[in-house]
C-alpha cells in the first residue's frame, strides 16, 4: 500500500517541532536538542513542505505557530510517545532492556573484577539492575550470540565479525599445588618433571583448560587426569585436598588463602590469558554497554 505520509515528515522533525513549541524560539529549541538554530529552522520549513500547508507566520525574525501547528504538535506528542514505547517493547522482546543488564562472567573473575564492575555500573547508572550469569568461555560466547546475555567478561574469543571485544588485562598461568607439597617450595616448575603426577582439570570450553592443554603439549606428554570439573573453585578444592595438581590463572591466587599455592612455570611453558569485555557489534552504541565498557576501561587503567 502506498504511504500517504510525505518523506519530509520524520520522527526527528516532529521532535524538533515539539521542542520549538515548548521553547518558543529557534535558539531555545536548538539548546534543548543540542543542534544549531539553522537546523531547527530548516526542519520546521521542511515540515511545512511535507504537510503541504502553512504552520507558521513570520513576525520579524520570529516564527509564530498557527492553529495547524498546534494540531500537529498535539498529534506529535502522542505519536512520538507511542513510538518510544514501541521501541522499548521491541527491544524487550529481543532480550534488551533499558534498566536491566545481564553480564556473563568466568567463575574466576567473581573474586575481583566482577564486584568492581557491578559497583562501577551502579555508580554510573543507579537505575540499572544487573544480573550475573556464570559459565565457561564457550558457554558465555554461545549465550552472547543468542542474546541470552548482554555482554561477557571472559577470555578473548577468536576474531568474529559479530563480536566486539575490548582487551582488559593479561593474566599469567601458574602451577597449582596444595600447601605443603614439595612443589610449593620451588621457584619454578618444569612440567617435564611431573610426568608421574596426577592432575585435575576443567571440562571443555574453559579458557584455563586451553592453556593447560597447550602447556602439556609443549611438555611432550599427556598428563594423567583423575577428574574434570565444571568450575574453577571446585578445581581448587580438589587441589587443596591433594587429589591432583593443575594449572591456574594468577587472579585466583587469594581465593583459598594458603591452601592452594601457585608456583611459576618454567619459561618454556609460559602461558597468559587475555581477559576482555565482549558484546555483539550491532549493539556497540547501546547506552548500557557504553557505560559498562567505560567502567571496564577504568579498571584496566587502574590495574595497569
Amino acid at each position: 500500500m502506498r504511504s500517504q505520509i510525505s518523506d519530509d515528515i520524520t520522527f526527528r522533525k516532529l521532535e524538533i517541532l515539539l521542542a520549538y513549541m515548548e521553547g518558543g524560539n529557534l535558539n531555545a529549541a536548538a539548546r534543548m536538542l543540542d543542534i544549531s538554530a539553522v537546523s531547527v529552522h530548516r526542519a520546521l520549513h521542511s515540515l511545512e513542505e511535507g504537510m503541504s500547508c502553512q504552520l507558521f507566520s513570520l513576525q520579524g525574525r520570529n516564527l509564530i505557530p498557527n492553529e495547524a501547528a498546534q494540531v500537529l504538535a498535539d498529534v506529535s506528542r502522542e505519536v512520538v510517545k507511542l513510538m518510544a514505547d514501541g521501541i522499548a517493547a521491541t527491544r524487550s522482546a529481543a532480550g534488551y532492556s533499558a534498566d536491566h543488564l545481564r553480564i556473563g562472567s568466568l567463575y574466576s573473575l567473581t573474586t575481583g573484577a566482577i564486584p568492581e564492575v557491578i559497583i562501577g555500573i551502579k555508580l554510573r547508572k543507579q537505575e540499572i539492575e544487573t544480573e550475573l550469569v556464570l559459565g565457561s568461555n564457550a558457554e558465555l560466547l554461545h549465550k552472547l550470540k543468542q542474546n541470552a546475555i548482554d555482554a561477557a567478561l571472559m577470555g578473548m574469543p577468536d576474531p568474529d565479525p559479530e563480536i566486539e571485544s575490548i582487551p582488559l588485562f593479561e593474566d599469567d598461568v601458574f602451577f597449582a599445588a596444595p600447601a605443603g607439597s614439595p612443589y610449593a617450595k620451588m621457584k619454578e616448575v618444569d612440567l617435564r618433571a611431573c610426568a608421574s603426577e596426577k592432575f585435575v582439570c576443567l571440562k571443555d570450553g574453559f579458557v584455563t583448560l586451553t592453556g593447560f592443554q597447550e602447556a602439556f603439549r609443549i611438555a611432550g606428554y599427556a598428563p594423567t587426569i583423575v577428574t574434570r570439573v565444571g568450575d574453577i573453585f571446585s578445581l581448587m578444592n580438589l587441589v587443596a585436598a591433594g587429589i591432583g595438581y593443575t594449572l591456574l590463572p594468577g587472579r585466583v591466587r587469594n581465593a583459598f588463602g594458603d591452601k592452594v599455592q601457585l608456583i611459576p612455570l618454567k619459561a618454556d611453558y609460559h602461558m597468559q590469558q587475555t581477559i576482555g569485555l565482549s558484546f555483539l557489534r550491532v549493539r556497540e552504541r547501546d547506552p548500557n554497554l557504553l557505560a559498562l565498557a567505560a567502567v571496564c576501561r577504568m579498571l584496566k587503567h587502574r590495574s595497569a
